[in-house]
């Protein structure tokens, strides 16, 4: 049997004060237990990593450190959004840790199904994904576009759980493989299948934030789902090379018609059907450039190989196995 693994909660918190010390106390109590149960180690600990916040998110985190147990930080030099500071932290935990679990700060994913995610992992399981069971209290058109998010993603042939975020257990092991995808453009709940390993799902029901406010508008919701397509699949690419052939034989068709009309003297000249196919294909053009464009800026991106982030400072020295 195994032994009691050594595990880091890592949360990633931008303007978390207002719901801090409510995340602080509910892990703690978490960790409290399952220590006296026995079913993780005293080692066990959580890493926040503040992502360049303006209020006293880090002053916070710096005085859990001092006066609390399990609590470590990592302060980032400037907000690099969510998914980049995820990876701070899991990059951070690696090598002191069995297993790691990530969280927001907000706590809307239930900690009350840590314990199973970590029966899944004691039972062999590498990656452990929290999933909705349900999406009752969000609005129509927050449901409506999730779906249809997923099975977009889908079709794009990129590999997703569907209603699973960014709540999940890994293994150190998988820490240590993710760790040679070297991409600036992150989508980790994309990326992380395609590392393999085996793995299963636990369910939950969210709840509504602690306090304070999402600080994750739609706009923010529209970017992230659009880097997930763009940064796991070429299929776009690819349907634009379909869109354009199908164009570009419609547009033949049409000039033989065109030429036929013109010797059997059946011409009429027309403004207007002139301007709509002007339009159309100019548009389609437009579009075509615009997704073209977008794969350009992340080739760019890459090949610039800036850092994902900056860690201006951090408590001491993390808690080793």
């Amino acid at each position: 049997m195994k032994e009691a693994p050594v595990l880091a909660i890592v949360v990633p918190c931008y303007k978390e004060e207002s719901v801090l010390h409510e995340t602080h106390k509910r892990l703690s109590q978490l960790l409290d237990r399952l220590i006296t149960e026995e079913r993780i180690s005293s080692k066990s600990y959580i890493l926040y990593v503040n992502d360049g916040s303006t209020d006293h998110t880090w002053k916070i985190i710096k005085e859990f450190y001092k006066n609390t147990s399990y609590a470590c930080g990592l302060n980032l030099a400037g907000n690099v959004g969510h998914q980049n500071a995820l990876m701070a932290g899991l990059n951070t935990v690696k090598e002191r840790c069995d297993a790691a679990i990530s969280i927001d700060a907000d706590l809307q994913d239930d900690v009350n199904v840590i314990p199973e995610m970590i029966e899944r992992y004691m039972e062999g399981n590498d990656i452990v994904y929290g999933v909705r069971r349900e999406r009752k209290t969000d609005t129509f058109f927050k449901r409506t576009t999730a779906l249809a998010f997923y099975r977009l993603m889908k079709t794009m042939g990129a590999k997703s759980v569907y209603n699973h975020a960014d709540y999940r257990l890994v293994s150190a092991k998988v820490l240590k493989e993710f760790a040679n995808f070297k991409e600036v453009n992150l989508f980790l709940r994309g990326m992380i299948p395609l590392v393999g390993f085996k793995s299963t799902s636990v369910y939950y029901k969210r709840n509504e934030r602690i306090a304070g406010k999402s600080h994750y508008p739609l706009s923010k919701m529209i970017a992230l789902a659009f880097d997930g397509i763009t940064s796991l699949s070429i299929k776009p690419i690819r349907m634009i090379t379909s869109f354009g052939f199908i164009v570009a034989l419609v547009s033949f068709i049409f000039i033989i018609v065109s030429i036929i009309q013109k010797f059997v003297g059946t011409t009429v000249t027309g403004w207007t059907s002139t301007i709509a196919v002007i339009c159309f294909v100019s548009g389609v053009q437009l579009i075509c450039m615009g997704v073209l464009g977008e794969y350009i800026g992340k080739i760019y991106m890459e090949v610039k190989h800036r850092p994902r982030y900056i860690i201006s400072e951090r408590t001491e020295d993390l808690k080793e196995k």
